[in-house]
């Protein structure tokens, strides 16, 4: 038995040890330096903004790339020269309304899409992806007709007011959130469900109890990109507002024709805004990186 042993090791090859794989070596290194590359010239536009910002005007009207000298005072002056504060009010109050109703509507859509079979679930489900690709501006005329008319009907205006605008983002926030949703809910076992009700739960009780909670970080995903569908539109906002419920981004493009005219444009000011105005988008990335890339995944799986 001894000498058995001895032998064993000698004859058997050795054991290879589990390493991690470093998934910097799935790309060859060439790859690796152009994707670099790439990423410091995405980069390259917004460290110049972040220079005009806090240059003179004269500067950046000359081209200069690195300013002169410091002028912080642009990111107190623009809130002065725009109507700044109200643009990013009217932004929040329609991206986060139409983000709590979407996602809101989204589960409910996405319970009823994974816990029934009727006929017709899976061309629904397909259209669901299908309607992201329709382009805003082959609907702008037709939802603008349809505001005017039942503005008109109803005796109420409704162009031109907060909750036009986010019933415009909700067209294309609730497809997007109920596809979330359904992949998230696919994760989670039926078995669930059915162990809550057989101990006197109702469905919607179960559904209260046992589903939620599991769906809380699929919901905050959810909220997070249906808000962007309102924070970033530019198409919607600039026909179905006004100077009062504008948003900041027609800010921005009402700021940057109205500097074009004068004589000296104030790129800084411009500049101090545009960045003031993507500040809320890029912590929001910063915070949910990664629940993000998740949800974004998490779209490629089969039910």
């Amino acid at each position: 038995m001894t000498e058995l042993s001895e032998v064993l090791p000698a004859v058997l090859p050795p054991a290879k040890r589990s390493k991690r794989r470093d998934p910097q070596r799935l790309l060859p290194r060439w790859l690796q330096v152009l994707v670099i590359v790439l990423l410091l010239l995405s980069l390259a536009p917004v460290v110049y903004m972040l220079l005009i910002s806090v240059m003179p005007d004269l500067d950046a009207a000359a081209g200069k790339i690195w300013p002169s000298e410091w002028v912080l005072s642009n990111y107190v002056k623009v809130w002065s020269t725009v109507d700044l504060a109200r643009g990013l009010m009217n932004s929040l109050i329609a991206s986060v309304s139409a983000g709590l109703i979407a996602t809101v509507f989204g589960l409910g859509a996405a319970y009823c899409l994974t816990r029934f079979s009727f006929r017709g679930r899976k061309p629904f489900l397909s259209s669901l992806v299908g309607l992201q690709s329709i382009p805003g501006v082959m609907i702008i005329l037709p939802i603008f007709v349809l505001f005017s008319s039942l503005g008109a009907t109803l005796g109420i205006p409704l162009v031109g007011t907060r909750p036009a605008l986010i019933v415009t983002y909700l067209t294309f926030a609730i497809p997007f959130a109920t596809w979330l949703l359904v992949t998230n809910l696919r994760q989670i076992p039926v078995a669930f469900e059915e162990a809550a009700m057989i101990d006197g739960l109702t469905r919607f009780g179960a559904l209260r109890k046992i589903i939620f909670p599991l769906m809380v970080p699929g919901m905050v995903i959810t909220l997070v990109f249906s808000m962007l569908v309102g924070w970033n539109d530019v198409l919607f906002a600039s026909v179905l507002t006004k100077p009062a419920t504008a948003t900041v981004a027609i800010q921005l493009q009402t700021f940057a024709s109205t500097t074009e005219g004068g004589s000296l444009p104030l790129y800084g000011q411009l500049m101090s805004a545009s960045l003031i105005s993507a500040a809320p988008v890029v912590i929001l990335y910063m915070i949910f990186q990664r629940q993000l890339i998740g949800g974004l995944t998490a779209g490629g799986e089969k039910g």
